[in-house]
């Protein structure tokens, strides 16, 4: 078999990998490494329905941006250059995998089903993940630089909307703030390339569409 045959058959190999692994994050509940951090919060009982709601309908879209975020890292990973990004990048998505997996935990505790869209947003996500990769490491870094960044201000919003008393929700929340601050700061310390402004205000408009659509349904 030819080098050149061996990097296909490799590059084939990681995308049937790739597939599996969206085809479990979408339709499947995985296992997680890390605690749940809700574990020790009171339970619901204090929640009105409106609040059980408001509640669920946060979730949903946090939910539906992990499933955004395992779709970018797994994208990324694909198309890096450099092994040791590709390590990290994959120690990264352990973290979102765990994230995806507590929103999905606190939507089933609220009765509520994730996005219908899910599909939708990995597959956007995992193509631009892709382009990301391919455009070289340090765009690619500074893609997920700012990614993270608009997430965090995306769950300080939720800390702030989210009910007093929904401690649960509150708690997932808060770590996953704590992991994604990290991600960006991994990534700027790692060189990532300051993104032009016309990119990200794509990427906020993205986001906009995905948190809309999520919300509701």
């Amino acid at each position: 078999m030819s080098s050149h045959e061996i990097r296909h058959f490799s590059l084939a190999d990681s995308l049937v990998g790739h597939v599996d692994k969206a085809l479990n994050n979408i339709f499947c509940k995985q296992s997680t490494q890390r605690p749940y951090p809700a574990e020790k919060s009171s339970d619901d009982t204090a929640l009105s329905a409106t609040e059980k709601q408001q509640a669920a309908a946060l979730m949903r879209v946090n939910h539906a941006g992990e499933m955004a975020a395992q779709a970018l890292y797994h994208g990324q990973s694909l198309t890096a250059r450099d092994p040791s990004l590709k390590d990290k990048l994959y120690h990264a998505s352990v973290e979102e995998s765990d994230h995806l997996n507590w929103c999905r935990r606190r939507l089933d505790e609220l009765g509520e089903r994730p996005s219908i869209f899910d599909p939708l947003w990995y597959a956007g996500s995992f193509a631009i993940g892709i382009t990301a990769g391919v455009a070289g490491d340090r765009w690619n870094l500074g893609f997920l630089e700012e990614t993270e960044k608009q997430v965090v201000r995306h769950l300080d919003s939720h800390l702030e909307r989210l009910p007093e008393s929904d401690c649960r929700s509150l708690a997932i929340v808060e770590q996953m703030k704590v992991d994604e601050q990290g991600h960006a700061d991994l990534a700027h310390g790692l060189g990532a390339a300051p993104l032009p402004e016309p990119v990200k205000q794509f990427m906020q408009l993205t986001s906009k569409v995905l948190t809309s659509l999520a919300e509701r349904i």
